[in-house]
């Protein structure tokens, strides 16, 4: 199989070419090899490689720089997968597309999880973009899956795992916030579940991706420090608290982002608990420090 790969630079798309390189032809792209804001080379370069799948892990993931760069984030996360959309179509490939919870309000009760056909309202420049990025995909072609995914994590550039084991390695304590809930997820595991979606051949749709359970950010941060023994101490503070003491402006956070995964787990995807995600994580960083 040929499957072309954007946003091959990112931690995702480097862990979705790990995960797929040994049975599969892997065409990487970044944005110098393919710019998806343009719909002519899009198509052009689809129709040159004739690929079976497109995976696109091409995104403006800056939440809080979206919200002045609203032109730059339409273009990405907007109509880009739009272009991908069409592209795959015309060559009869199939998509992969990767989005996430800031499609919804992050408002619902947190005795309640999203369900991939809730009501979408999002509330962000990223929210919006992301969500006008499905909609483009769906008006343009019918064989897709849309990855709805949230709290990642994984090997390669910053991420909340590697912040906050520096933070605690350095300093006595940490506020962190307690009223903000989701699934951390470790792009192993994403790559994992988009593996086996393709292999077993599940309907094609959206789907909530991420690890099993939930927590907050708060608890998340004592699980890091405590798994890797660090004696740091972490005080629980809210959202508000919490812009107040950086003195920070910053896009809305969802304080809802749990996602159920029964759909997926319905169709037979194994999915790990977000604890074992992290113990796997922290043992590969400890690897790759040898």
């Amino acid at each position: 199989m040929k499957i072309l790969l954007t946003g091959a630079n990112g931690m995702l798309a480097k862990e979705v070419k790990e995960r797929f390189k040994k049975e599969n032809e892997i065409i990487e792209t970044d944005v110098e090899q393919l710019d998806i804001t343009d719909e002519i080379a899009v198509m052009k370069y689809t129709a040159d490689i004739k690929p079976d799948y497109i995976i696109n892990c091409a995104a403006y993931t800056a939440v809080d720089k979206a919200e002045e760069n609203y032109e730059i984030a339409e273009k990405i996360n907007g109509e880009g997968p739009g272009n991908l959309a069409k592209a795959s179509k015309a060559v009869g490939a199939k998509l992969v597309h990767i989005s996430t919870d800031y499609v919804f309000g992050g408002d619902l009760d947190i005795a309640k999880d999203y369900k991939e056909d809730d009501e979408t309202a999002p509330v962000t420049v990223y929210g919006k973009t992301k969500l006008h990025g499905e909609q483009e995909i769906e008006k343009n072609m019918e064989e897709y899956y849309i990855f709805r995914t949230a709290w990642l994590y994984g090997i390669g550039g910053n991420n909340f795992v590697k912040t906050m084991t520096k933070l605690g390695s350095t300093r006595d304590e940490l506020n962190v916030v307690s009223d903000q809930h989701g699934s951390p997820t470790y792009a192993v595991d994403l790559a994992e579940i988009i593996y086996q979606a393709i292999n077993k051949k599940i309907p094609y749709g959206i789907y909530n991706a991420t690890n099993q359970g939930y927590t907050t950010w708060y608890d998340f941060t004592k699980a890091i420090l405590d798994e890797q023994k660090i004696g740091c101490k972490v005080n629980p503070v809210t959202t508000e608290e919490y812009i107040e003491m950086m003195k920070i402006t910053q896009a809305k956070r969802p304080y809802n982002s749990q996602l159920s995964k029964d759909k997926l787990l319905n169709l037979g995807i194994e999915i790990p608990k977000w604890e074992d995600g992290l113990r796997r994580y922290l043992k590969e960083v400890k690897e790759n420090e040898k």
